[in-house]
């Protein structure tokens, strides 16, 4: 009976390290991803957020990629909406925003260590830096919730402050993204 119970028990860790790491060593997607963006100026704030942007993660390289259309960030005021995707963002002209990289220490986080950190290629209003943003990845119910809060210079970007408006607009935006992962 003892055999049985320690064979039971045997059987079942494997199912749990497989089961584990097959859960882990996948494809997982984002739909809902939320990217809100904040700047401090003299005369007034601007903050926005969009609810809608995608994303991919593949838990077997840390690769990811994000997908951002310009025209989906949402304004308490609809003239700075406008603005915004017209005089700033062009967003006819560049629909959207990118990033294509690598989350590093992505194996850490398996054992409870959420710090990790993200790397690769920005792409927007049509100018494409590499950065580097620390950032939080947990596991949550079967999904991979990813957090990163990051600052990025508008200049770095070709996104031009008219001189009239320099008061209204701050040179650097706080970024932050929380994105939620389900399996594919």
């Amino acid at each position: 009976m003892k055999l049985l119970f320690n064979l039971m028990k045997l059987l079942f860790s494997i199912f749990l390290v497989f089961g584990f790491l097959a859960t882990h060593a996948q494809k997982y997607k984002s739909e809902q991803a939320t990217i809100t963006f904040f700047s401090e100026a003299a005369i007034e704030n601007i903050a926005a957020t969009h609810s809608g942007a995608s994303s991919l993660f593949n838990a077997e390289t840390g690769e990811i990629a994000f997908l951002v259309q310009i025209d989906g960030f949402q304004f308490e005021k609809a003239l700075m909406q406008q603005h915004f995707n017209e005089k700033y963002m062009e967003s006819h002209k560049f629909p959207t925003a990118t990033f294509k990289g690598k989350i590093i220490g992505f194996e850490k986080a398996l054992s409870g260590k959420p710090e990790v950190k993200a790397v690769g290629l920005l792409t927007i209003h049509g100018q494409t830096k590499q950065i580097e943003t620390e950032g939080s990845l947990t596991f949550v119910k079967g999904k991979i919730v990813m957090s990163s809060i990051f600052m990025i210079e508008l200049a770095d970007y070709k996104i031009k402050i008219p001189r009239l408006l320099w008061q209204n607009i701050a040179e650097k935006v706080e970024v932050k993204i929380v994105s939620t992962y389900v399996p594919i």
